[in-house]
């Protein structure tokens, strides 16, 4: 198991970090490091779970949880077609 780099543990202030799976967190990480992250800590993201895999979790539900600018952002540079977001919903479930 290839560990998360120790660079973003203040992103998972609420968790035990040294707990956190790559393989079975996978959904939180990605969520995490495309909000916070640098370019180091993104280059990691994208060599360990590959673009494919994140223009699918942009695609999904769990994308929500970014913000908005965040959001937007990711899928312009990993060119994935925005879902259509409620910006005044805080729970957009």
């Amino acid at each position: 198991m290839q560990s998360i780099p120790q660079t973003t543990q203040p992103f998972f202030q609420e968790y035990d970090f040294k707990r956190i799976d790559p393989d079975l967190n996978s959904d939180l990480i990605i969520e995490r490091i495309l909000a916070f992250g640098n370019r180091e800590e993104v280059r990691w993201l994208l060599n360990f779970y590959g673009e494919a895999r994140i223009q699918h979790w942009l695609s999904g539900k769990y994308s929500l949880r970014l913000p908005l600018r965040r959001y937007r952002l990711w899928c312009t540079l990993l060119n994935v077609v925005e879902m259509q977001r409620n910006p005044t919903s805080i729970w957009p479930y």
